[in-house]
């Protein structure tokens, strides 16, 4: 858990810190959940390995080892479905994000860069050109009069 920006929470809402409080607390109620389902199933798994391993059972080595794999394999296809099933999750979360969120986030920036190509080719046609054509001008004014002897240089 990362510890929380004191300078962030002085800007939050008390509804936000609420909300935030509850989503950390669910999160740990989750990681708690899965860690000790994560124990149960390995409990189990001991257990099924000692009682099919015991010597007093009757059948052959090969039947036993046979029934252990078949007991491990069905766990990790379980850890694996439940891994598949977070995966979709976030997938989907993540698209949510990038539809809900950052699409009207670049929508809002493209408008902002055309409004400034706007307002950059309007002072370059009405203010940069007319102040350079201007310039030209009394340049070229200038220098005149320096041929003619009016202005020294």
């Amino acid at each position: 858990m990362s510890i929380p920006d004191p300078h962030l929470q002085s800007q939050l809402t008390p509804e936000e810190l609420a909300a935030q409080r509850d989503a950390e607390r669910q999160q740990r109620t989750v990681v708690i959940t899965l860690a000790s389902v994560a124990v149960v199933l390995l409990a189990l798994l001991g257990t099924a390995i000692y009682f099919l391993m015991r010597p007093e059972t009757s059948g052959e080595t090969v039947g036993k080892v046979r029934d252990v794999f078949l007991i491990v394999m069905a766990l990790m296809s379980l850890m694996i479905g439940v891994a598949v099933v977070t995966l979709v999750v976030q997938v989907a979360s993540l698209i949510n994000l990038v539809q809900n969120e950052i699409r009207p986030i670049l929508k809002a920036t493209n408008e902002t860069v055309n409004t400034l190509r706007g307002t950059a080719e309007f002072l370059g046609e009405n203010v940069v050109e007319p102040v350079v054509k201007l310039n030209g001008y009394l340049a070229g004014l200038q220098r005149v009069l320096e041929l003619m002897g009016i202005k020294k240089k």
